[in-house]
C-alpha cells in the first residue's frame, strides 16, 4: 500500500515542475534569459498570454491546495471521485502521449503537435489527476 507521504511527494514534485514551467515562460515574457527556451516555446495554444497566464496560475492553486490537503491527510478519500478522475486522467495521458507521438511520427503536422514544452506538461498534468486518482481509489 502506498503511503499518504509517496503520494503527497509526487502531487508537490508535479505542482513544482508546473510552476517552473509557468515561472519559465513569465520570466521569457517580461525579462528574456538567454539559458531558457525562447518564449514561443512555451506558448502551445493561440491563447493570449494573459488567459494562458491566468489559467495556470488557477490550475497551480488547485495543485499545491490538493498535494497539501493529501500531505496533511485532510482530504477526504471518495470511490466516486477515484473512478471520475482515474477515466479523466488516463484518457488525458493517452490524449498528451498522442500528441506527441503524432508531433514526432508526422513532420508536417501542425505546430500544436510539435510545442514539446506544452506536449511535455500536459504529461506532468495527467500525471498529477492519476496520482491523486489512486490516491481516492485506495484510500476509499
Amino acid at each position: 500500500m502506498i503511503t499518504n507521504r509517496a503520494y503527497a511527494a509526487l502531487l508537490w514534485a508535479c505542482s513544482f515542475l508546473f510552476a517552473l514551467r509557468v515561472l519559465g515562460q513569465a520570466v521569457q515574457r517580461w525579462s528574456p534569459q538567454s539559458f531558457l527556451p525562447d518564449f514561443g516555446s512555451f506558448q502551445g495554444s493561440g491563447l493570449p498570454y494573459w488567459l494562458l497566464l491566468s489559467s495556470q496560475s488557477a490550475i497551480l492553486g488547485a495543485m499545491l491546495w490538493y498535494a497539501r490537503r493529501v500531505q496533511t491527510r485532510a482530504l477526504r478519500a471518495s470511490e466516486r471521485a477515484g473512478r471520475v478522475l482515474m477515466w479523466l486522467g488516463w484518457i488525458y495521458m493517452l490524449g498528451s502521449i498522442a500528441r506527441i507521438g503524432i508531433g514526432i511520427a508526422v513532420p508536417t503536422a501542425p505546430a500544436w503537435f510539435r510545442a514539446s514544452i506544452p506536449a511535455t506538461f500536459h504529461l506532468v498534468l495527467a500525471t498529477y489527476v492519476l496520482t491523486l486518482a489512486y490516491y481516492h481509489r485506495q484510500r476509499a
